[in-house]
């Protein structure tokens, strides 16, 4: 794995550090403004302890490789355990397509404020994939837009993911607009020659700071992605079960690679649209291994729809307010089996009396024909009579070799021939055979 990092702009304002404070303070101890709306960590710098700034290592003396040699080693990368990888290899095409609709949620303050919309939708997308061939694939995009303590705030989510969940092409892009210090993030995914590559640019004021990455595409085997997140926790809601003990791959806050863990909480009745419904309740949890781990609660209706979401130790959470069409898979019933009764044609009245009008109608037609094509019956007399005075052993040979002159393109027939005459077939051009 590599990294580069690219920062350009000037120094910040007097007022800058004082906006960074407010961001921090007014979203979440360590979390970003992705985390309140969409519940997935912003990536963000390289997945390993172990990353460097520059690509070729600096030049260090005999002390200093001393003291690299005494220093702790870096503890290996997280990786996703066999349960994981085990429930996303278990996921059906059919099985997703039951869970692409449009869902918008409204975001709210601990006193039920309104303060934005959150809309998420999945779809049937197409991807090109490495040999520019298009496949069908889900296709995720969410975006949301509002304000937190009278400032505008919002983003966007796009990502394209194959049938288990993983990560094709993903971009996704957040701003806050600080009166101070106006901050933007943009982050793109994109799997390609074995590996992930993953761009982030972070705009804070004037200063503009740019990261590439990758990663090793067996290191993140098992990564859950935001996009995949929003639609993996609706196949939670189908099957109203969690996989128990299965550890996922998720980034944190400060953008390394960490463990990420769900939890069924049980189900629960809530009031939506002056109506009660049953939700099934799911919690996940990314582990950091710096700072605290983080949690969302997520109230999942039966098909999937997202009834309500709760930061755990934030104020405000996501709801909707228009109680939708519940979506129920479609019973296929057992195609019926009817037994077979002989057709006893005979008797029926009806059945034998189409018959013998079938019959005369073909005799009189034949009759006709052979009247009005005397040539015909002379032509099948003179054969059936060569036939039997001469009685060949080969039938289709002489039947050949006797209506063979009436053919157009045929070669005359010499005055002497022999007894042991050739087949006629090899005789015929391609074309008449």
């Amino acid at each position: 794995m590599s990294s580069k990092v690219q920062s350009t702009g000037r120094k910040r304002a007097a007022g800058a550090g004082k906006g960074r404070a407010i961001f921090s303070l007014t979203i979440h101890p360590g979390a970003a403004l992705e985390d309140y709306v969409l519940g997935t960590p912003v990536l963000s710098k390289s997945f390993s302890p172990r990353s460097a700034i520059s690509s070729s290592p600096p030049h260090v003396g005999p002390r200093a490789k001393e003291h690299q040699a005494s220093a702790p080693e870096s503890p290996p990368p997280p990786e996703a355990n066999a349960e994981a990888i085990h429930f996303l290899h278990s996921l059906r095409q059919e099985e997703l397509q039951m869970l692409f609709f449009s869902e918008t949620l409204a975001m709210v303050s601990n006193t039920g404020e309104p303060q934005g919309e959150l809309t998420i939708d999945v779809q049937r997308g197409n991807h090109k994939d490495v040999s520019g061939d298009l496949l069908h694939c889900p296709l995720v995009h969410a975006y949301s837009k509002g304000f937190m303590d009278k400032t505008l705030c919002g983003n966007s989510l796009l990502g394209y993911l194959s049938w288990n969940l993983e990560i094709k092409e993903q971009h996704s892009q957040e701003f806050i607009k600080f009166h101070v210090l106006p901050m933007e993030r943009k982050m793109s995914l994109l799997k390609q020659d074995g590996q992930l590559a993953v761009t982030r640019r972070i705009k804070e004021g004037e200063e503009v700071k740019t990261e590439v990455t990758f990663f090793p595409w067996h290191s993140v085997a098992g990564f859950i992605s935001e996009s995949a997140n929003l639609l993996l926790l609706r196949v939670m809601a189908l099957r109203r079960m969690v996989p128990s003990d299965a550890r996922f791959l998720a980034l944190d806050t400060e953008g390394k690679l960490c463990y990420s863990t769900y939890q069924a909480l049980g189900s629960q009745t809530i009031q939506v649209d002056h109506q009660q419904v049953e939700v099934f309740i799911v919690e996940q949890t990314v582990h950091s291994e710096e700072g605290i781990p983080m949690s969302c609660q997520f109230y999942l209706l039966p098909d999937g729809h997202l009834a309500k979401r709760v930061q755990v130790g934030f104020p405000g959470c996501c709801m909707i307010t228009k109680m939708p069409i519940v979506r129920e898979e479609d019973e296929i019933e057992p195609r019926p089996a009817f037994e077979k009764k002989p057709l006893m044609w005979e008797e029926d009245m009806e059945l034998y009396s189409r018959f013998l009008d079938r019959k005369e109608e073909l005799r009189l037609s034949h009759t006709r024909y052979l009247q009005q094509h005397p040539e015909a019956k002379a032509l099948v007399s003179d054969f059936l009579l060569f036939l039997l005075l001469r009685q060949p052993a080969d039938v289709v040979t002489f039947a050949a070799e006797h209506f063979g002159p009436f053919a157009m393109s045929w070669p005359p027939t010499p005055g002497l021939r022999s007894s042991d005459r050739p087949s006629p077939f090899g005789l015929l051009e391609p074309e008449f055979v």
